[in-house]
């Protein structure tokens, strides 16, 4: 479609040439945010494996009319609620940032200035800018005064960059100084920084071991139920003869148990907590799991500007030069810092450091620009001073150029003091110059910056300068850190393109400048090729694809909306040493998942275990004509077996202090230690219900009498397991476990909870056969404890410890 644009750049769009590009779409529609709906965060919750396993049992149950037997079918409303709330509350969180960050642009229609909101822009709208204005489309520059761009965010460049009429502007850059404006070309998803956004739109959930774990243990799970369930059914209804209510009741009395229903709910309450704390410190964690991420990183690749350096300079040193005095270049310095009505980075950190102003009165200004690279002032009596860049004001043959530039080669920033002969606002300024000084500028440095790169350092997590900005810059902030291979940055530019050759390079270099944003990505990818599990930090446009592709994406909240958006843990408060307290959440989450999934597999194995016995002795009751036997529990019997053995102590040492290093193999080693555990609990058991089993026509009494047989040699040996998974000791876990001891001994002997849960302890010589056969249980799953860790050559990788407490 063919578009007139407007002959002159002073008016501006008339009020029907916007309204037809608006009919004809050419607007500014840009992608929205990469983030998930509430409702697709509702759906990823609710529709998940186990709640469906439970939601099914539920229903069974429910159709039998006891509802008591249901309790179980609250763990669904719990599973869902939480992941559903965390999520939500990221994502209003985020929303809020993107509403608060949105540029509103000038544009002038009609000969006037209108300010609107981005999406109102359309092709060819003539947009003003000012210091500090963003750029929200690309465009061409139509009419500049001194007009300079800051594109770090696009490009990672941190000098400002001159744009004269016709030089190209992109969405995402800042103003810095001067004016002018610019015509829009490309709007909406053609933008720049819109095409990254796009890219980078499709949402993708953080990788998450344990939870991958889980649900790999859950499909399994799911495949033992199906023939666990028909093997109930059949020797309910025919071997034990019994109606179909109690039938049904028996049947999801030996399926619910055998799904770890709460480990799922505690590794999202253990997740959820941890995003808590993490709220505390300013980081926002936007999915659950990827405080568990980042406890497995290993590398991490940092954005240099915003991440290991603050968004200024710092005045480094005075070196003054010929005659000049230091009190007289300090007052110098002084005076322009202060006069200066629009200072760029390098006055404002003068002025930081030199803030005693002399009472000068200036004649004539001079501001900086691109061009002419210098900045002046007049001061009447006390000379004409100039600021600027060494190479153009200083003869490049003297000594005092030679000075310059070798410091400049150490990544420093040098700027030149020099008094002139004529006032600064002069036809032929400069005129003839007389350098006093060099100043020597340096990036600020973040100051918890070295704490935090040594506490990667100490947990033997790699650090990767990834910069946008000159290699020598770079490695000038690299070496000032200390850190390893910063004394010889690699500019990006000489990078080989080949994947496997990057990686190479990638292993044994840290330090990277003039890295362009589809580098970042290649680079995350190389090194994600060679095993490693990858976080990337940054806070502009151009880190947005390698934020997304990377394990873990750690965005600064002060940066660009669009890496916000992508990011799954962002520092609100923009401080990078906010990190290791990531890490530290994270490993206490996983030490402590890995320690209480062993409560809760070790009851999934005993359970499928104690289904295909009392199921196999169904059938074989048919095929060798004996009396056939009923599931020894009902379903509120296995929910108070999981109260104080596994629901409560595992809340509470799931919340418990743990430095473990993250280790992969999550799922192998659980189920190591819960396999024999599970094997104990499950024969022990059905031992103890086979010794006071009375047949199928004993009377009710004579049925609880049993029941209760086999869920004491149960509790006892599943209260052991959790003195094990307990260890070491220490004082609230010897609590721990003496409460869960005295809640079952209150459950036996308190009249109302005996017959609310239809226990009968009261057969002596039934009693004691429990006990007798829980002893039996302990001994062997003592043994089978000992005998793995052997195996496995070191104790304490079975139970992982836990410095500080005691877990």
């Amino acid at each position: 479609m063919s578009i007139t644009v407007p002959h002159t750049a002073v008016t501006g769009l008339t009020a029907a040439e916007v309204e037809q590009r608006r009919r004809d779409g050419l607007t500014n529609d840009v992608p929205d945010r990469a983030s998930r709906s509430v409702r697709d965060i509702i759906r990823a919750n609710v529709f998940t494996r186990i709640n469906a396993i439970l939601g099914v049992l539920f229903v069974l149950v429910l159709a039998t009319g006891s509802i008591i037997d249901g309790m179980f079918g609250l763990l669904i409303i719990a599973n869902s609620a939480v992941g559903i709330i965390q999520e939500v509350r990221a994502k209003r969180t985020l929303d809020q940032l993107a509403i608060v960050s949105q540029a509103k642009p000038t544009v002038r229609r009609d000969g006037q200035s209108l300010v609107v909101a981005p999406k109102e822009v359309v092709l060819d709208d003539l947009i003003e800018l000012g210091p500090g204005d963003q750029v929200v489309v690309d465009g061409t520059v139509e009419e500049s005064a001194l007009l300079e761009v800051d594109e770090s965010l696009l490009t990672g460049e941190a000098d400002p960059v001159d744009k004269p009429i016709g030089a190209a502007v992109m969405s995402g850059s800042y103003v810095v100084s001067g004016s002018g404006a610019y015509r829009a070309t490309k709007v909406g998803r053609d933008a720049y920084a819109a095409e990254l956004a796009e890219e980078a739109s499709k949402f993708t959930l953080v990788k998450s071991e344990l939870r991958s774990g889980i649900d790999t243990i859950l499909k399994v799970i799911t495949y033992l139920l199906i023939p666990a369930g028909l093997l109930s059914i059949y020797n309910q209804l025919f071997s034990s003869k019994e109606s179909w209510r109690p039938a049904v009741t028996g049947m999801v009395a030996a399926l619910v148990p055998m799904v770890p229903e709460g480990l799922v709910l505690m590794t999202s309450v253990a997740f959820a907590v941890g995003v808590v704390r993490l709220g505390r410190r300013q980081c926002l964690v936007q999915e659950l799991p990827a405080i568990e991420g980042l406890a497995r990183v290993d590398v991490v690749c940092a954005d240099k500007t915003g991440t290991l350096t603050e968004n200024g300079m710092r005045l480094s040193d005075i070196k003054t030069l010929g005659t000049f005095e230091d009190a007289e270049v300090r007052q110098a310095l002084a005076a322009m810092a202060a006069d200066d009505p629009r200072p760029n980075a390098s006055v404002q950190a003068i002025g930081e450091e030199l803030t005693d102003k002399p009472d000068w009165r200036h004649t004539a200004v001079a501001p900086f620009s691109s061009a002419k690279k210098w900045s002046g002032f007049s001061y009447g009596e006390h000379g004409d001073w100039l600021l600027g860049a060494p190479d153009v004001l200083l003869d490049p043959s003297s000594e005092d150029a030679r000075v310059a530039e070798e410091l400049g080669s150490a990544g420093l920033r040098i700027l030149l003091l020099a008094r002139s002969d004529r006032p600064v606002d002069a036809a032929d300024a400069p005129g003839a110059v007389d350098p006093a000084a060099l100043v020597v500028l340096e990036q600020k440095v973040r100051p918890d910056a070295r704490e935090t790169l040594d506490y990667f350092a100490g947990q033997q997590v790699s650090i990767k300068v990834i910069s946008g900005d000159n290699a020598v810059s770079v490695g000038a902030v690299a070496s000032s850190l200390d850190l390893h291979g910063g004394d010889h940055p690699v500019d990006a530019r000489e990078l080989p393109e080949d994947p496997a050759a990057l990686a190479d390079v990638l292993e044994h270099e840290t330090t990277f400048g003039r890295v362009r944003p589809d580098q970042k990505r290649a680079m995350v990818g190389a090194l994600q090729s060679r095993g490693h599990t990858v976080a990337m930090t940054g806070d502009g446009v151009n880190d947005v694809l390698a934020l997304k592709d990377s394990d873990i994406g750690v965005a600064m909240g002060s940066g660009s909306p669009a890496t916000r958006a992508v990011a799954q843990i962002v520092l609100l408060d923009n401080k990078f040493a906010t990190l290791p307290y990531v890490v530290g959440e994270g490993r206490r989450v996983i030490g402590n998942i890995e320690r209480v999934s062993n409560l809760f597999l070790t009851k999934t194995v005993y359970s499928v275990l104690l289904a295909f016995l009392v199921g196999l002795a169904g059938v074989g009751s048919q095929i060798f004509d004996y009396e056939p036997i009923g599931y020894p529990f009902l379903p509120r019997h296995v929910t108070i077996a999981a109260w104080f053995t596994i629901g409560i102590p595992a809340f509470i040492l799931s919340l418990a202090p743990n430095n473990e290093r993250a280790r992969s193999g999550f799922v192998s080693r659980v189920m190591r230690l819960a396999i024999p555990s599970g094997v104990v609990i499950g024969v022990a058991t059905f031992v103890a219900y086979l010794i006071a089993y009375a047949g199928p026509h004993a009377t009710p009494e004579q049925k609880e009498q049993a029941g209760t047989t086999a869920l004491i040699t149960l509790i006892m040996i599943a209260v052991w397991v959790l003195a094990i998974v307990a260890r070491p000791y220490v004082w609230w876990k010897v609590v721990l476990i003496g409460a869960s001891i005295l809640a079952y001994v209150l459950l036996f002997t308190i009249p109302f909870t005996r017959h609310f849960f239809k226990l009968d302890p009261s057969n002596i010589g039934l009693t004691t056969a429990a006990f007798i056969c829980g002893a039996v249980g302990i001994v062997l799953v003592e043994a089978a404890w000992w005998i793995a860790a052997a195996v496995q050559g070191e104790k304490h990788t079975l139970l992982p410890s836990s410095p500080g407490g005691g877990a």
